[in-house]
This record gives structure tokens, sequence and C-alpha cells, in this order.
């Protein structure tokens, strides 16, 4: 599995690190599968599989066409039409991308990750309330191994919706399945940010980088975090940071600028 932040899904996020947005099935290595024998299920999969791998690497041309050759081989096998869906939605074709969310689905009814992923994207092109419902059954799924992932996304849509008070609880649900959640520490942090509660920003900021290294997002929001607090040792420690380490990085650019909002 794989994860996002507001980042095209399945695409590894540099800014929080952490789990997987969105996920392509996997059954085996690829090198373990032999895409031209076998069973028609063992095509599909072998093709799902290495349609994934092409997917990862943001090979989407080749990626789409390993989705359709699984379909053709075995079209109820529902994880090449998830991998179909996640395709489509790289290429921006939203339509076709909710079809096949669609169709996955009601060759695998409940399946988490396939609920999941199509939850995001339903947030994502303006349906959040229909897209948390199926972010929410997924996480309760007693069978989904990253139930935080589901939480963590059904909070970015509640955030979109301003029910701060629902992200926030969501959150604090994602963080009692997985503590040291990465993503959601982070979001928890800029939500807090966002409201004003810059003390409990600061406490989830420093929870996030204690497990991971300070990327320019984050290092970006602790310094507005500090510059709110009136912490000026640590605005000019993360403020040199960004300048050292990050110097062509957006927020780098918005901090010479003086643009801290």
């Amino acid at each position: 599995m794989l994860w996002l932040c507001l980042l095209p899904l399945l695409v590894s996020c540099a800014a929080t690190g952490g789990d997987p947005i969105a996920s392509v099935s996997r059954s085996q290595p690829v090198a373990a599968q032999s895409s031209g024998t076998g069973s028609p299920l063992a095509r599909a999969k072998s093709h799902t599989e290495l349609g994934a791998a092409y997917y990862e690497t943001r090979q989407f041309a080749t990626a789409l066409d390993e989705a359709r050759v699984a379909i053709a081989a075995d079209a109820s096998y529902a994880p090449a039409h998830n991998l179909l869906a996640l395709v489509y939605v790289e290429l921006k074709e939203n339509r076709a991308a909710g079809e096949a969310f669609e169709k996955a689905l009601r060759l695998a009814p409940g399946d988490p990750e396939i609920g999941n992923n199509y939850g995001w994207f339903l947030c994502q092109i303006g349906e959040q309330r229909k897209g948390m419902q199926y972010l929410q059954m997924a996480a309760g799924n007693p069978l989904y191994g990253a139930p935080a992932v589901a939480l963590a996304n059904a909070a970015v849509c509640a955030q979109s919706l301003q029910d701060f008070d629902g992200a926030s609880e969501l959150l604090a649900r994602a963080l009692r399945y997985d503590p040291n959640n990465p993503r959601a520490l982070f979001l928890l942090a800029d939500l807090n940010y966002q409201r004003g509660r810059y003390g409990e920003a600061q406490l989830r900021i420093a929870d996030f980088h204690r497990r991971i290294e300070p990327t320019a997002e984050s290092a970006w929001l602790a310094l507005r975090i500090a510059r709110s607090l009136g912490n000026r040792a640590d605005e000019a420690r993360f403020g040199a940071l960004l300048r050292q380490r990050f110097v062509d990085s957006s927020e780098s650019q918005k901090l010479t600028r003086g643009q801290y909002e």
C-alpha cells in the first residue's frame, strides 16, 4: 500500500510521511507472476500487479494498458477496476474514474481499500459528504489494516466543509488507532493552527518531528506556529532550515516574501 496529502493518489507524500492515501491491491511480487499463462484470474492478477508497478512510477499510459488487459482477461477481478479508476484519476478523467470505482465496488462490496480510494476521490471532486461515508465505512471494516488512513482522509474532507470539530474528532480517532501516524499528527497540527490553537498545534508538530525528519511543509508550519506564539528562537531555527535545506521550495519562497498566510 501507498499514501497522499492532497497530492495525486498513491504518490508518496514527502511533506508529511506516513501511510498511503490510496492503494492498489497486491497479491504477490511482480517477478513471481507470468503475464501470458495461467487461468483468466491469474492473468488478471498478473497484469494488475504489473500495472500497479507502472502506476507507482507514474507511467500512467502503460498502467492504463495493463489495467485494460487485466479486465479483458477477467472482468470480474475487482482490483483491476480499482487500478483503472486510479489511473483515470491521474489522467483527470473523473467520469471514467467514478464508473471504474463503482464497478470495482459492485464486484467487491465493502472492500475497504477500494472504499477508501473511492471516498477520497469523491472528496476531491466536491462530493465530500458522500466521500466521507465511504471513508468511514472503510475505517470501520475490521479487516482493513489501515483505518487511520481512511480517517485522516475523512478529516481532510470534513475540514474542506469547514467542519473543524468533525475533522478534529476524526483525527483523534485516527491517532487512537495509530498514535504514531505522522500524517494524522501533521494534519492535526495544521488544523489547530488554522483554528488559532497555537499551543496545541506546537505540541502536535513537535510530535510529528519526533517521528519524521522535517520537510519543507512541516518546517513552514512549525515556523508559523512559533511566530504566532512569539517564539523567536524556533521561528529563526525553522527559517534557517528552510533557507538551507529547502531553498528551492515554495515554502522558502513564501518566507523570503514574508507571506506567512
